[in-house]
């Protein structure tokens, strides 16, 4: 039992390091679209096969935004996006932008 208290030790600081690094993380407010802007992105992503970035008007206990949902348009229905495997509704939407990716064979 001796053996592994260090290692339960170590697991456990580096789970605290984790969580105070998510909790001390500050996500900008983005600009609130208007629905208009919001269905030309997305009717570009759609018909390009572009990856989007959206961020949603949720936010947690503390007033802070979550991270962006970040993924391709699977398909969209009455309600809103299905993002990846997200599914976002349409006035949950704040901000949507393009996915812009670097290849790595050209950083």
């Amino acid at each position: 039992m001796k053996k592994w208290q260090g290692f339960f030790l170590s697991e456990h600081t580096a789970n605290i390091h984790k969580e105070n690094q998510r909790a001390n993380k500050v996500i900008p407010q983005k600009r609130k679209m208007t629905m208009g802007e919001i269905g030309q992105i997305f009717e570009f992503a759609f018909n390009n096969n572009r990856q989007v970035v959206v961020q949603l008007e949720i936010k947690d206990a503390e007033g802070q935004y979550f991270d962006d949902t970040v993924g391709f348009i699977q398909g969209y229905d009455e309600l809103g996006f299905m993002i990846g495997n997200t599914k976002v509704h349409y006035d949950e939407i704040r901000n949507v932008e393009l996915f812009d990716f670097h290849k790595w064979s050209k950083v």
